[in-house]
């Protein structure tokens, strides 16, 4: 017959005495409908996300104190989620000073302010030869690919520069992220792949000036890495993490790291592989991952940061 194992041999120790990893005072309570926003983020727990999301906050802020840059990559559903108002909001009071995208982020961007519509129907369109075709997206592009050259900026400053020009008299051109950008003066940088943006087959397409535009910006985007304390992704599952830890290569390589190191974070609904280890563990000195969609994540993050920057975000333990 075979032996049974004897519970009884078994020691235990006392509840007080076990080191653990919950406290009471980690727990939130009840949320009433007349708290502040404020009064919310401090009621969260003191733990997992809740705890992240302040500490994100506490070091943008900090970062932008001490005169140093915070950059966020963004990605094209940023825009596509209505999301885009709280970058720019950001960019106008500080806390975000320079921005960074791939081809379809800087698409979105446009239509939304040039027609107030973005993202077209692939599905009906791609069977008819007409997807992708956008006259006045892929007209865009060529001319600041072109104006990039004549004024010795790069493709994101250049595409601000034309949105300004033709919209900067609307209000929903302080909802786009390259008229703020660009009015505001921060480094707007578009990395644009060739061969993954609808603007890549337009009559229009310049190759030549196109490369040598976006390659501007990320001569851009390393120099400003430079003197940068919090790089953010939001949404960029593979362009953006690449061109992070390119610029970071490049700055390792010639000595010019961030002097205090890097505080990485990576907002998106999902866990990719790249950003997991090319924004949140390769290049950075600590790290926080937050998962959730853009629409509530971003409205939170900036709330926290109003609350932070007013000395009203409680400080975990």
């Amino acid at each position: 017959m075979t032996r049974k194992f004897d519970l009884g041999l078994i020691s235990t120790t006392p509840l007080h005495g076990r080191p653990s990893l919950v406290f009471e005072s980690m727990v939130d309570r009840p949320v009433s409908h007349r708290r502040t926003v404020t009064g919310l983020l401090n009621g969260m727990p003191r733990a997992l996300a809740a705890h992240s999301l302040r500490r994100l906050a506490r070091e943008i802020v900090a970062a932008r104190r001490a005169g140093l840059h915070v950059i966020f990559g963004l990605g094209g559903h940023v825009v596509k989620s209505g999301c885009a108002p709280y970058i720019t909001k950001m960019l106008e009071f500080g806390y975000v000073s320079a921005i960074a995208m791939p081809g379809s982020t800087a698409i979105h961007d446009s239509e939304l302010l040039l027609s107030g519509r973005t993202s077209e129907d692939v599905s009906e369109r791609l069977g008819k030869g007409a997807y992708g075709v956008t006259d006045d997206t892929g007209m865009l592009f060529a001319r600041a690919a072109l104006l990039s050259k004549e004024c010795g900026c790069g493709l994101g400053a250049a595409v601000g520069m034309i949105l300004n020009d033709r919209c900067g008299h609307l209000r929903q051109a302080k909802e786009s992220l390259l008229a703020t950008a660009q009015s505001y003066r921060a480094p707007a940088t578009i990395h644009g792949a060739i061969g993954t943006d609808t603007i890549h087959v337009h009559p229009s397409f310049d190759a030549e000036s196109y490369g040598r535009a976006t390659h501007d910006d990320f001569l851009l985007f390393i120099e400003t890495l430079k003197t940068a304390a919090v790089y953010v992704n939001v949404g960029s599952a593979v362009i953006l993490p690449e061109v992070l830890l390119k610029a970071y290569t490049a700055l390792a390589n010639t000595e010019k790291l961030p002097e205090d190191g890097l505080f990485t974070a990576n907002m998106d609904m999902l866990g990719h592989y790249r950003p997991q280890q090319n924004v949140l563990t390769r290049p950075a000195r600590a790290s926080v991952d937050l998962r959730g969609h853009h629409e509530i994540m971003l409205p939170l993050l900036f709330c926290a940061l109003e609350a932070e920057q007013a000395g009203e975000l409680e400080h975990d333990e």
